[in-house]
């Protein structure tokens, strides 16, 4: 296994650390005064979710942790258990659980291709392409007079989650949505304001 030295330790990298697999959120090398620099950390669990803060000094290295990753389709969800399959062999069938998910569950929809995140023989989540597409199932017309500020209005998308959008997104449209946020990206086709 391969090891990271303290100014190696950057955002996006996945480490070991207390024998659990974790992922950099952020890094930053500083000096203080006199004193060796240091790499003040903030680090998610990969297994539990938790976020922490931590410094490595000099003198310290850490292991890659060693995911795997490989491509699954998403079946349906049955009261929070998530069902997938394997993407060449259909009868291959597991659950994951909606915690390993996270708040990117909502914008799953049938027969989506998504990575299943590994460290060693355990499950430890799915990553989700950035922007999915989703089409929009309930919309309130927008209100004469109430556009000019550039209000936005709750819709509901076809897996269920309710977002912020523009006024001018009506029922029936595409939408891109940033999966890590819930956030509306763009209207799909059609006319772009």
């Amino acid at each position: 296994m391969s090891q990271l030295s303290y100014d190696e330790i950057k955002e996006r990298k996945y480490i070991v650390f207390n024998g659990e697999p974790w992922e950099v959120l952020t890094s930053h090398v500083f000096r203080k005064q006199q004193r060796k620099p240091v790499n003040a950390t903030k680090l998610r669990n990969l297994i539990t979710g938790k976020v922490t803060e931590q410094s490595f000094h000099v003198s310290e290295k850490v292991e890659v942790a060693e995911i795997d990753s490989r491509e699954v389709k998403y079946l349906y969800n049955n009261r929070g258990e998530f069902w997938f399959c394997e993407l060449n062999d259909p009868s291959k069938r597991f659950e994951i659980e909606e915690d390993l998910i996270g708040t990117q569950s909502k914008f799953l929809k049938k027969d989506s291709i998504v990575e299943l995140l590994s460290f060693g023989e355990r499950m430890i989540g799915v990553k989700m392409p950035i922007k999915v597409e989703l089409k929009v199932i309930e919309a309130h017309p927008a209100v004469k007079g109430n556009t000019a500020q550039g209000g936005t209005k709750l819709v509901k998308v076809e897996t269920g989650a309710e977002i912020q959008v523009p006024m001018f997104i009506k029922e029936g449209e595409t939408i891109r949505i940033n999966s890590e946020t819930g956030e509306y990206a763009e209207r799909v086709g059609g006319n772009s304001f």
